[in-house]
């Protein structure tokens, strides 16, 4: 059977007309940024749209309220990498995120005071763990330990295992090698690092979109990702992360990564000083509750006829 009688046969063939394909041309760049879609581009005009027609009420009006943007992306992403809505989020990007991950999990001690990655990961990445470590006041060359790759393209699970000493507090890799294409054991690594004490994230930027994950199932503490590779979300896209078990701070933003997070104890996310993240936690519940309690009586005021402008109500 030859490639057009396979793709003739392809269930998501159709799929293609979905996008905007330059004529003649066979695109294989997908895995470093996808193509736009159509239905896409009617989105961004639809919001365009509510930012002419609403203005500062687009926060609570239209068909896509601002607003809660952030929670219905979340809750259409979980799915595709085993998560429950309310642990996404997106926002930022994946280097920024990995900051913010660093930040919240790696807390080093004398004994454990290494992140362990690997030799084929993504620059940017091996870039972040390096300033964060510098961040840290910690020298990268005993900081940062490698998992290295026997062929240059690969890496073996058996290596991997072998670089889970008692020193390493957080274990960072690529769910897929971008190199060769090389998916890794996420659940047995994930497992093997537990058993020693340490914590997993993984960066799923080659492999989101393109493959199903179970990182809930799987045990893993974080991840992260971009969205503008096989997710399609154009250049500049957000990115997220997830946080489990613990009160979110959400930091305004809808681009690259996601992260997941089951073992916090302290948020300390962006420049809060840490006193300040601490008393944010402690009034969080009572802050949502005002919160929650505005929203209704502002509600009731709109259907008695008595909503004042947001333009006035918020200035």
């Amino acid at each position: 059977m030859t490639g057009n009688e396979l793709d003739q046969q392809d269930v998501l063939a159709n799929y293609k007309q979905e996008f905007f394909v330059e004529k003649d041309t066979v695109y294989m760049d997908g895995n470093s940024l996808g193509l736009l879609s159509k239905r896409a581009e009617a989105k961004l005009h639809s919001l365009i749209d509510s930012w002419k027609t609403f203005g500062i009420d687009g926060w609570t009006e239209g068909e896509h309220p601002w607003f809660t943007l952030a929670e219905n992306m979340s809750a259409r992403i979980a799915p595709l990498v085993g998560a429950k809505a309310h642990e996404v989020m997106v926002t930022g990007s994946i280097t920024s995120n990995i900051h913010q991950m660093l930040s919240t999990l790696f807390q080093p001690t004398p004994d454990r005071f290494a992140i362990l990655v690997d030799d084929l990961n993504f620059p940017s990445d091996i870039y972040a763990v390096e300033s964060h470590l510098r961040l840290r006041g910690l020298d990268p060359a005993k900081a940062m330990k490698k998992v290295g790759s026997r062929d240059g393209y690969t890496l073996k699970l058996e290596d991997i295992i072998e670089q889970l000493t008692d020193d390493v507090a957080v274990l960072l890799l690529p769910s897929v090698l971008y190199r060769s294409g090389q998916l890794l054991q996420i659940r047995e690594i994930t497992e093997a690092a537990h058993k020693k004490g340490i914590l997993v994230g993984f960066d799923l930027a080659h492999s989101i979109g393109a493959m199903p994950h179970q990182l809930h199932d799987d045990g893993v503490d974080f991840a992260v990702w971009c969205h503008y590779k096989y997710m399609n979300s154009g250049p500049g896209g957000q990115a997220d992360y997830i946080f489990m078990n613990v009160i979110i701070i959400y930091c305004q933003g809808m681009q690259d990564g996601l992260v997941l997070i089951k073992h916090v104890n302290l948020i300390w996310i962006m420049n809060f000083p840490k006193h300040k993240v601490q008393v944010l936690i402690k009034l969080a519940p009572l802050i949502f509750s005002v919160w929650l309690l505005y929203l209704a009586v502002w509600s009731c005021l709109k259907k008695q006829g008595f909503k004042q402008s947001a333009k006035s109500h918020f200035s």
